[in-house]
């Protein structure tokens, strides 16, 4: 051809041409790389990966062969796009946190969680799982179109049969041109429960498969949301809604962190399960990273401690860090807290569409429903294939003789053929099966045992025809299989789902038991488990509890469950809200933390009088405050129950007063006001009508003189002793029965008799034999002992030493110790409330 020869040079117009090829690019991609099939949930790469290692006869139970082989096969058979492209997709397949049923049995590395990459393919060796080989079941019964290659040398499926319904239960991640597929991974009981539930009533609306329940657990009926290989927690049920009514949602997704106490009282944050995708080792470089730029606070060490039980990442915090504060930080800052973007993307008949959930479960009823018919249809041909044998087999052994007779005079084996043929009217099948009997199979027994078989295939015939013919019995036999799948490889859902989208429910990872809560003078709180203090006899020396500093001593002392809030009340008549567990947990001998620090809107002029521990806040239960000069007041407790950082007024108290002391009651109780002097007065709390929270409240008590005031405070629930301590260490229990009930405003009667050995009474609590006491003085030392040990008296006696008070040297001078804090431990088998907590 000429050079000038211009007859075969197209004009054609670039963007046309731009246009018309990246169209096809792109639906190569779409189509043959990176989108799933929604019959199998599998990308061409993987579904070939599987039939070259079918091809390879990999097998479970069989031996391992070298990935290098199975990459080097898929490559020259399947997949001509090179090994090393065809090496990652087959690890992926056998890392068991990316998949949440692995298809891969992989031997040697495979990587890690970490981000670590695999061996190279000519070290790892791998085979089929047994989930694995349910995709490939019944690939031999014509079940399944198949195709040419790429070089036209053999034939590949175009799908695999799918007995398991792989997309929904290992998901599939994959970016094409112009869109990009995300579906999550899901429990495998779950999803074949809505298969089995759909067949049943293939009427049923997308909604009812999604039907909410009330409820602080929001789960879901019968597919309760995505089941990633990772564990973890998913916020929030409306990204599950989304994604499974209209094929897009966004999760929240947390990692799996608990609270643990450490060396020294030490707290720490430790994490056993991260969300999905997220890579360990980034995660930890993420950590430390915040931390030195000053955007978390709080962490002192950082240690991943996984082994082969188990993940275990230990943010060691410091000894005056929150750690609710440092948890929220971290979800802030770093990846334990990302975002699952759903999107259900599958090639549906060769085109991408976006699918709900029940269009997910109705794509694979219908593949399913198709695999079934044509694996029936070549069944059903192989039985009238083996009937029709059969017939001829029955024919020549009842004409025995004849048979024998015809072959033995043919001169080779093709006159035979035809001999058979013409003279008894057999196919040329049916006349080569008869010439290829053995002549063994002539005996009686075997002729018996041929006809027995024609009888069975005949009835095989049958059933498999009342398939075909029937709709119902093919959805049938899905299910069954479904639920065969469902018991042999279901297991317990990995993912938690938390109803609440707002803030985590850090009470979920914190153990409920019993704190001792201690605050001192100059405003340190801290709380400690109540297994900290022996129990000792009555009159022992205790241990150091609180270590303060010299002009500093314990006011507060009391048990509080972790989950129950405190209800602070200052003297300037403000009220403030704390949880128990937001409280530093510090060893016996430290000072703990300043209150300040944890009540945020609390000004520094302010001291805290009174504290309450409170279960829930109700209308059923009252909260009675008592003040030093001897005023009563009584709110419903609900009145307290939306407190603000900057708290709210909870009492109005006049210039020279203060709050001495706060309970719950239920409405039914008696009061016992006890005072400075001995003296001590009983009155129900009916005397004191319900206020509103900013009342100055009633009187209660008078006073002996100015000196005089109003120390403890009890509310009578129970057949029980009133104990009563005082400020050099003696104390004594009198029946309550004893304290006749008055109105309020009288002076009282005895309680303990206030001499100069005693001192004036610190305390008056009510007790039974069962109980503990736990005695704080003024220079930290803390003793726990039996109530049992200590007297039942009358009123008008001084008592028994409970503790022996040590002397300090200060200035020269030798001066005596005394009580500061009194309260009751509850014993094991004691039904009954924390001190403060209402029973409610």
């Amino acid at each position: 051809m000429a050079l000038n020869d211009r007859s075969k040079i197209l004009n054609l117009q670039i963007e046309e041409e731009m246009k018309t090829s990246y169209i096809n690019y792109s639906m190569s991609v779409i189509v043959s790389r990176a989108l799933p099939d929604v019959r199998d949930g599998l990308k061409p790469s993987q579904r070939r990966i599987l039939v070259a290692m079918n091809d390879l006869n990999l097998a479970p139970g069989r031996g391992f062969r070298k990935c290098a082989k199975i990459a080097g096969d898929t490559s020259g058979n399947y997949h001509p796009h090179g090994e090393g492209v065809v090496y990652p997709t087959l690890v992926r397949l056998a890392q068991d946190w990316v998949m949440r049923y692995p298809l891969v049995d992989g031997q040697g590395n495979f990587g890690s969680i970490d981000g670590d990459a695999p061996a190279a393919m000519r070290y790892t060796e791998a085979r089929l799982t047994p989930i694995a080989m349910e995709l490939l079941a019944d690939l031999e019964k014509n079940t399944v179109d198949y195709r040419p290659n790429y070089d036209e040398t053999r034939e590949e499926p175009v799908v695999l049969p799918a007995v398991v319904p792989n997309l929904l239960v290992n998901g599939c991640s994959g970016i094409a041109v112009g869109m990009a597929t995300e579906v999550p991974p899901h429990n495998l009981r779950e999803v074949c429960d809505a298969i089995i539930a759909i067949i049943d009533k293939p009427e049923t609306a997308p909604e009812d498969l999604l039907k909410i329940v009330k409820g602080p657990e929001d789960l879901l009926k019968i597919v309760k949301g995505p089941d990633f290989p990772t564990g973890g927690i998913i916020y929030g049920t409306q990204g599950i809604r989304d994604c499974y009514l209209t094929g897009r949602g966004s999760m929240k997704m947390r990692s799996k962190v608990q609270v643990e106490e450490g060396k020294g009282g030490r707290m720490s944050l430790v994490v056993t399960e991260i969300p999905f995708q997220v890579n360990k080792t980034s995660l930890l470089e993420k950590i430390a990273q915040m931390v030195r730029e000053g955007k978390i606070a709080g962490i002192s060490d950082l240690r991943d401690e996984s082994d082969r039980d188990g993940m275990r990442i230990v943010v060691e915090l410091k000894k005056d860090a929150n750690p609710k504060v440092v948890l929220n930080q971290l979800f802030v800052h770093t990846p334990l807290q990302t975002t699952f973007g759903a999107i259900m993307l599958a090639l549906v008949d060769n085109r991408p569409q976006v699918l709900t959930l029940r269009g997910l479960i109705d794509e694979y009823i219908r593949h399913r429903r198709e695999v079934v018919r044509r694996r029936t249809e070549f069944d059903l041909a192989e039985a009238e294939r083996r009937a029709h044998i059969l017939e001829g087999l029955k024919i020549a052994l009842d004409h025995l003789d004849e048979v024998i007779a015809l072959i033995r005079k043919s001169k080779d084996t093709e006159t035979a053929r035809e001999g058979l043929m013409k003279t008894f009217k057999l196919s040329e099948i049916q006349a080569n099966a008869i010439l290829e009997m053995r002549l063994a199979r002539l005996t009686g027994l075997e002729r018996d045992k041929i006809q027995a078989e024609y009888l069975e295939v005949i009835k095989l015939i049958e059933q498999l025809k009342a398939i075909l013919a029937s709709e119902r019995k093919m959805l049938s036999i899905i299910q069954d299989e479904v639920r065969r799948i469902r018991d042999k490889y279901g297991d317990d859902r990995r993912t938690h789902i938390v109803a609440d989208e707002g803030d985590i429910n850090y009470e979920d990872t914190i153990e409920q038991k019993d704190m001792v809560i201690t605050i001192s003078h100059t405003g340190y709180i801290k709380r400690q488990e109540i297994s900290a203090y022996r129990s000792q006899r009555r009159g022992g020396k205790g241990v150091i509890g609180v270590k303060t500093k010299e002009d500093d001593f314990i006011e507060h002392l009391f048990i509080a469950n972790t989950h129950a809030y405190l209800l602070f009340l200052t003297d300037k008549g403000r009220c403030y809200w704390l949880k128990v567990h937001e409280i530093e947990q510090a060893g016996r001998a430290a000072k703990g933390r300043p209150l300040v620090n944890h009540l945020e809107g609390m000004s520094r002029e302010e001291r805290v009088q009174a504290v309450v521990a409170v279960k829930t806040f109700d209308d059923n239960h009252f909260l009675v405050c008592a003040t030093r000069k001897g005023l009563i007041k009584k709110t419903v407790l609900s009145a307290y129950g939306n407190v603000r950082k900057a708290g709210i007024n909870a009492v109005l108290l006049e210039e020279d007063d203060a709050l001495i002391e706060a309970i719950i009651t239920d409405g039914t109780q008696d009061i016992i006001l006890a005072k400075k002097k001995g003296l001590a007065i009983r009155f129900h709390e009916d005397e004191v009508r319900a206020m509103g929270r900013t009342a100055y409240g009633v009187k209660s008590v008078t006073l002996d003189d100015e000196t005089d005031e109003v120390v403890s405070m009890v509310g009578v629930k129970r057949q029980a002793t009133l104990l009563a301590v005082t400020e050099n260490g003696y104390g004594k229990r009198s029946e309550i029965s004893e304290y006749r009930v008055s109105h309020r405003g009288g002076k009282g009667i005895i309680t303990i008799k206030t001499t100069e050995r005693n001192g004036n009474v610190v305390a008056v609590k009510e007790v039974v034999d069962g109980d503990e006491l736990m005695i704080m003085t003024k220079q930290g030392q803390l003793i726990r002992t039996p109530v049992a040990g200590i007297s039942v008296l009358g009123r008008n006696t001084q008592g028994v030493r409970l503790v022996n008070l040590a002397e300090s040297e200060q200035s020269g001078n030798l001066l005596p110790d005394t009580v500061a804090g009194v309260t009751r431990v509850v014993s094991e088998d004691d039904n009954a409330s924390p001190e403060g907590a209402p029973e409610a």
